[in-house]
């Protein structure tokens, strides 16, 4: 994503490693160690010096975890966040997970859950009314591929994205000047998670068949956008266009 926007634009990233700085200070990128457990007040950042420059701010810190105190937790982080980037009135994108959906049997839409029932959007959407708020399924492309990792419930289908659908998502939206958007960021196929390995594997898995399970609807987004992923099948994430 930076190296493709970084060719038409001056581009400024965060990080949570130090470990990282030289690396993202070599691609051009303009990187701030930053710690959103950590209050700027009590860090060595305050008010990000690069934001007032900014035409476009896309948060992708996870402000979520699984740790005791998550609502708490979930409060802190966002208000260092906001403390961070001050009152940013520019175009806004949060990256959020499908996995705010219930573990359930059934077809999500992005009226099942609304903002106001996930409190990290709606604390974000309080503080920046022109969030557009997107949903990503699970990221995959190129190297990042389904068969690479520990896999079980093979029957289940999955909710994939292409990252590259997720630049040209981002970058429809920015052209469009649209603020205070919700969409589901998933390819619109759902095979099963045993379909997608065996394409990648080039394999065939026997006596494994699709069955029931949760599927985050893309729907919307196409709808309003007119938008068509260039990735629509998840079993063919690992082949070039």
């Amino acid at each position: 994503m930076g190296e493709k926007w970084r060719a038409k634009n001056e581009l400024y990233t965060t990080t949570t490693s130090a470990g990282k700085l030289s690396s993202l200070q070599e691609q051009g990128l303009n990187p701030t160690l930053v710690d959103f457990n950590v209050s700027p007040a009590d860090s060595e950042n305050s008010l990000w010096e690069a934001v007032s420059g900014l035409d476009v701010l896309i948060v992708t810190a996870p402000v979520s975890t699984r740790r005791d105190k998550v609502e708490q937790h979930i409060r802190n982080r966002i208000r260092h966040l906001a403390a961070f980037i001050g009152p940013f009135t520019g175009q806004m994108f949060f990256m959020d997970s499908t996995s705010v959906y219930p573990d359930a049997q059934q077809e999500f839409y992005e009226d099942d859950l609304p903002v106001e029932e996930v409190l990290s959007e709606k604390l974000l959407k309080a503080l920046y009314p022109q969030i557009n708020i997107l949903r990503l399924g699970g990221l995959m492309g190129d190297d990042r591929q389904l068969s690479k990792y520990n896999v079980s419930n093979l029957d289940a289908p999955v909710n994939h994205v292409h990252f590259q659908d997720v630049i040209s998502i981002i970058e429809k939206m920015m052209e469009k000047g649209l603020a205070g958007k919700l969409y589901n960021i998933v390819a619109p196929e759902h095979p099963s998670k045993s379909k997608v390995i065996d394409a990648q594997k080039k394999s065939s898995t026997a006596n494994v068949q699709q069955t029931g399970g949760r599927i985050i609807s893309s729907e919307k987004l196409q709808k309003e956008l007119g938008y068509t992923f260039h990735y629509p099948d998840p079993k063919y994430f690992h082949l070039s266009p």
